[in-house]
């Protein structure tokens, strides 16, 4: 049955005409190509060019036949005659015979108008300007494809001169209608299952089953079409109908590829690529195979350029585009994937129009579902963050803050992007994996949780949910198990705030078992050296020791127990690392005066201070600050002990002494080096010795010197090793009774050096240290401050005036003093320096500063005269604001004792003056009634002088 052409209703006559006008100018083109390369072409490109043209006449057969009929408006010869020449052209087929000819009955007037054409105007060689990479079908160019380019290119021209152009579904249909017999007498639509009935008309099935429906059970059902009463309700399938349409379709969709693509290519306008992505996003929803096709036909490279173009609606339709292309599961995702942009898609979620937020987001989600793609997406900088950011700002998008959970939820099928999400701040995803995870799961996010920084706001929540866990993980018996919990354990416990989340969880015994008991053979970690630094972690953080337990049985931290076992295995040949740990340990033991006896008792019985003392010159120099750190803190309690087994050691102690000394940067060993030599005990003669020996003196006033001059802003340890010089400094004036001794104090002249520390630091250490220094230099005047000599005079020379100056004697040791050789206070200028001290608010820069100040009212001294010369100061006052200021018992009993010298020995002038202090009365009062018993007879005393209370019989024998 011959298949008759349907008119549509929304055809344009206008349209068909444009298009084959379009048709005739490439004929034209084609006909004028084929002239002028008759006699240079080749063969195949002549037979290109013939099958072209071939394309093009039937396709300007196609054309007059899609003319409806109202249009000849009953004219029925010229109707007649058009439908009799699109016969023709539909059936025109071109032969090339020897002498490239092309011989048929059309070409003849087609050469003749485009000879006249040419007359006119030369017409330029029409060239491929969109080369297309793609697998064809055939050797051959596809003429279709050629029609296409070269209507586009039309269509741009007429863009650029302004005119209209034909819409891009509207050209579709005229590469090759539908036919009548496709389109079903109900719907009015091409039929996807089509069924015949016994009447012999065609519908869709499901229409003629809703017209079935609407009879019910009735016997009369009628044909629509015919109106005839049908006999039965049977449907055939018409398969060849069924057959013809879907090929038609097949051809129809490859078309529809094929304009697509050429528009893309040329994307003269925004509105052409819209209208091209949008019937290329058609056809895919329609049928999945379609989507192979535009695979192969190599569109996604064309898409993915305009993703940055400037219409957004463009950038939206392309995005979904490729969402309906990535919808496949398997490699057809990856395949898309691999040509897609992922990073611009990602950028596009920052995008100011919420389509393309929407539309992008959603992309990924569908990506996303691929394992090869989560690892490909979080790969991406700054993708999985700004995904978190989406999903805790439900305010601003909540639909995109929906997404973007769901996104992160399928990027955790990579380890790799836990690690990251957890990097950026979402951590649970960590936290789920390392509780419910396989072992091979719970190993790789512990390693993660060891190596990530946690923000603080995590802390406390990460060591509450995964400390257990972890904990648990190291009685594996699987040797990396333990390593990543091990390295999870030592990072939460690196957090001070976390120590007590630990210790609930039961890390302590479990630590210490791990140090003393737990063995495994063939282990590559240190799982000791592990254990003791989380251990010296958790105890660094200030918790109370004393109720921590080490085992089962209940004993304490502070057990002889462990501080035996822990300095049992203190070792110069042990791992530098475990050795480190448990010196912090220790170091954290001291801290508490119920501890600090247990771990002297225990060194002590050990002899553990030569393994100390080994360990200060061991590297690294973390291992050694560490070592004197723990020095420095027993030398109060056992700093004789130290001293001698520090210079019975080899190479000791001029080790230590050459690194405080040493040239270079203030580091930190420098300064604990310099504080320990500061702090051990004072009066020993040895190390002195030692000191002087190694000519330390003058290295250590040039150091002061230039600390001085550059500030301590230059090194953050540069405090600290100032204040660990000066105390060196002090040391040799508690040994002044060795000649050696005052010879150095003398000979680099300290009581100077001590007096100008009072004024040019802003150190209270510096400061005390240098008080304490004057006062033990102060002690010493008496005793080194001579009466000048008395020269005898004979007659003869009694005769004559002596010209020699008089020997200026000191009215406080009445003798001839100078600050260098008798280290007087008065003559090196340091009183006024040390009252200036009183006003510090460190109550121990004002003790030593009035331990220095009470040697000047010694009874040794001529105490009326040093009287005399303080209240010229205004000592007296200076001395009542300390007891304003301070009420430490230590100050009260110091200031007392002056306040009472001045009293008993100034005179009505100094007990008027002191009388006048309104506060003084009542804080003596509270001292007689709450101090100590050399405090309350100081103040008792005092009362007495100011008449506030009866003298009393009792006769005191009291020094400072």
């Amino acid at each position: 049955m011959e298949l008759q052409k349907a008119e549509n209703s929304s055809e344009n006559t206008l349209d068909i005409l444009q298009s084959l006008s379009s048709s005739i100018d490439i004929a034209k083109d084609l006909v004028d190509k084929c002239q002028r390369g008759t006699g240079s072409c080749s063969d195949y490109d002549l037979k290109t060019t013939v099958s072209q043209l071939e394309a093009v006449i039937k396709s300007m057969g196609e054309c007059l036949s899609l003319i409806p009929s109202s249009a000849f408006q009953n004219n029925e010869y010229a109707e007649a005659a058009v439908r009799s020449l699109s016969n023709e052209t539909q059936n025109a087929d071109f032969e090339l015979n020897e002498g490239q000819v092309l011989e048929t009955e059309v070409l003849e007037p087609l050469r003749v108008v485009s000879r006249e054409q040419s007359m006119e105007e030369p017409v330029p060689e029409e060239s491929d300007l969109y080369s297309i990479h793609v697998e064809a079908t055939t050797d051959m160019p596809q003429p279709s494809e050629f029609l296409i380019e070269r209507y586009f290119s039309s269509q741009k021209e007429d863009h650029r001169r302004g005119s209209s152009s034909t819409s891009l579904p509207q050209i579709l249909d005229f590469i090759e209608p539908p036919y009548e017999t496709f389109y079903c007498p109900l719907t009015k639509e091409i039929m996807e299952d089509p069924v015949t009935l016994k009447s012999g008309v065609t519908y869709e099935r499901k229409a003629i089953s809703h017209w079935f429906e609407e009879f019910g059970n009735s016997q009369e059902v009628v044909c629509p079409v015919t109106g005839k009463k049908l006999l039965s309700r049977i449907l055939t399938t018409n398969i060849p109908l069924k057959t013809t349409i879907e090929k038609w379709r097949e051809r129809d969709d490859r078309e529809k590829i094929k304009f697509a693509r050429a528009a893309l290519r040329l994307a003269s306008s925004a509105s052409m690529v819209l209208e091209a992505v949008t019937e290329l996003q058609s056809l895919c929803r329609k049928k999945s195979d379609s989507k192979i096709q535009v695979r192969n036909a190599g569109i996604l490279p064309l898409l993915v350029r305009f993703l940055e173009y400037k219409d957004r609606n463009v950038r939206c339709a392309v995005l979904e585009l490729f969402r309906e292309l990535a919808r496949e599961d398997g490699d057809d995702k990856e395949v898309v994937a691999k040509a897609l942009d992922i990073p611009a898609v990602i950028r596009m979620l920052s995008s100011g129009h919420q389509p393309i937020r929407h539309s992008a987001m959603l992309l990924l989600l569908d990506l996303s579902k691929s394992q090869y793609l989560c690892e490909k997406i979080g790969s991406v900088t700054g993708a999985i963050m700004m995904l978190i950011r989406m999903k805790y700002n439900k305010s601003d998008d909540e639909f995109l803050a929906e997404k973007a959970d769901e996104t992160l939820q399928n990027l955790e099928r990579s380890p790799e992007n836990i690690k990251h999400m957890a990097e950026n701040g979402l951590i649970e995803p960590l936290l789920r994996h390392l509780i419910q995870g396989s072992e091979d799961a719970q190993m790789e996010m512990a390693s993660f949780l060891g190596e990530i920084a946690i923000g603080d706001d995590n802390q406390s929540y990460v060591a509450e949910r995964a400390s257990p866990t972890l904990i648990n993980m190291v009685h594996s018996g699987n040797t990396l198990i333990r390593a990543s919990a091990f390295k999870a354990l030592s990072h939460i416990s690196s957090y001070q705030p976390n120590a007590k989340i630990l210790i609930k969880a039961g890390i302590i015994i479990v630590m210490i078992e791990e140090m003393f008991t737990r063995r495994i053979c063939n282990e590559p970690m240190d799982s000791k050296t592990e254990a003791a630094a989380i251990l010296a972690n958790i105890l660094e953080a200030g918790v109370q020791l004393e109720n921590l337990q080490v085992d089962t049985r209940g004993l304490k931290l502070t057990s002889d127990y462990f501080l035996s076992n822990i300095i049992y295995m203190l070792n110069s040949q042990a791992p530098n690392d475990l050795n480190l740990s448990l010196i912090r340990i220790l170091l954290c033991l001291t801290k508490s005066s119920k501890s600090m006896d247990s771990v002297v008792s225990a060194i002590r019985e050990t002899e553990a201070n030569f393994t100390l003392i080994e360990l200060i010159n061991k590297p690294p120099e973390e291992l050694e600050v560490a070592t004197i750190r723990l020095l420095t803190r027993l030398s109060h309690f056992m700093g004789h002990t130290l001293i001698d087994g520090l210079c019975k050691t080899a190479g000791q102690p001029d080790r230590l002494i050459q690194s405080v000394c040493g040239s270079g940067q203030v580091t930190e060993k420098k300064a604990v080096s310099a504080t320990f030599l500061a702090k051990v005990p004072h009066q020993n003669l040895t190390l002195n010795l030692a000191l002087l020996s190694k000519n330390a003196v003058p290295v250590i006033l040039e150091k002061i010197s230039q600390i001085q001059k550059t500030g301590t802003r230059t090194s953050r340890y540069a405090s600290l090793y100032l204040e660990g010089l000066v105390g060196i400094l002090v040391r040799f004036t508690t040994t002044l009774d060795e000649p050696q001794m005052l010879f150095l104090a003398r000979n680099y002249n300290l009581t100077s050096v001590f007096t100008e520390l009072l004024l040019k630091t802003s150190s209270n250490e510096v400061q005390r240290l240098s008080a304490i220094g004057l006062a033990n230099l102060s002690l010493q005047s008496v005793t080194l401050s001579k009466p000048p000599p008395q020269v005898e005079r004979t007659k003869f020379l009694s005769r004559f005036p002596s010209r020699k100056k008089s020997v200026p004697v000191c009215p406080v040791h009445g003798g001839a003093c100078s600050s260098q050789n008798t280290f007087c206070l008065v003559e090196a200028k340091a009183v006024k320096r040390l009252l200036a001290c009183f006003d510090n608010e460190k109550v121990e820069v004002v003790e030593s500063a009035l331990s220095a100040i009470s040697t000047l009212l010694d009874d040794k001294v001529d105490v009326d005269k040093s009287i005399a010369m303080l209240s010229e100061v205004n000592a007296i006052a200076h001395i009542l604001g300390v007891v304003k200021r301070h009420r430490e018992e230590g100050l009260w009993q110091k200031s007392f004792w002056i306040i009472e010298r001045f009293l008993s020995r100034g005179g009505n002038k100094c007990t008027s003056h002191i009388s006048q202090d309104k506060l003084l009365p009542a804080t003596l009062v509270s001292a007689f009634h709450h101090g100590s018993g050399d405090t309350r007879q100081l103040a008792e005393k005092i009362l007495s002088h100011l008449d506030k209370m009866s003298n009393s019989p009792t006769t005191y024998n009291h020094t400072l």
